[in-house]
């Protein structure tokens, strides 16, 4: 069993000291889905929606969130972000908002965790300037896609989990 790096000797939860760690640069992809009716849908790409640019304001957020990462989950390091953009598509089958988010740092630990956030919090942020409109949207599928850099290399998703019905 591998060794659990945020606990202690006596299983008390620790930041782990990265100040030995080569810094690499390192990047994280992630990704997620708001699934939502057709209409509410339509609401995104005509613009029409009641609180504004949907996608706009949700970019901020996504970008912003990881750029607070640390502050929101517990252990995660404080790092000095190089990139942080998030980017959707509109899907009309089935109805909803691809989210990706690409993360980059140079330094002793990754970016999956910020790439992670960025996605959720864009996503949180469409959901609420929508909720309005269709509170029955779900956010899905948000995963790790790729991570490259540091000591344990390279990882890539296999092929997308199929939707949530």
């Amino acid at each position: 069993m591998t060794k659990l790096t945020h606990l202690d000797e006596k299983g008390r939860a620790r930041m782990v000291d990265v100040a030995g760690k080569e810094a690499t640069q390192r990047t994280a992809i992630a990704e997620g889905f708001v699934a939502m009716s057709g209409e509410t849908l339509k609401l995104v790409i005509d613009g029409t929606a009641a609180k504004g640019d949907v996608l706009a304001a949700a970019r901020i957020a996504g970008i912003m969130a990881a750029k607070k990462t640390h502050e929101l989950i517990p252990l995660c390091h404080p790092l000095a972000l190089s990139k942080a953009a998030v980017e959707f598509a509109p899907s009309e089958k089935p109805p909803g908002i691809h989210i990706r988010a690409e993360v980059k740092v140079t330094g002793p630990t990754g970016v999956e965790m910020e790439a992670l956030t960025a996605v959720t919090v864009a996503g949180l942020t469409i959901y609420d300037m929508l909720k309005s409109a269709d509170r029955a949207m779900r956010l899905e599928g948000i995963r790790l896609l790729e991570k490259s850099g540091g000591r344990s290399g390279h990882y890539m998703a296999d092929a997308a989990p199929k939707q949530v019905k």
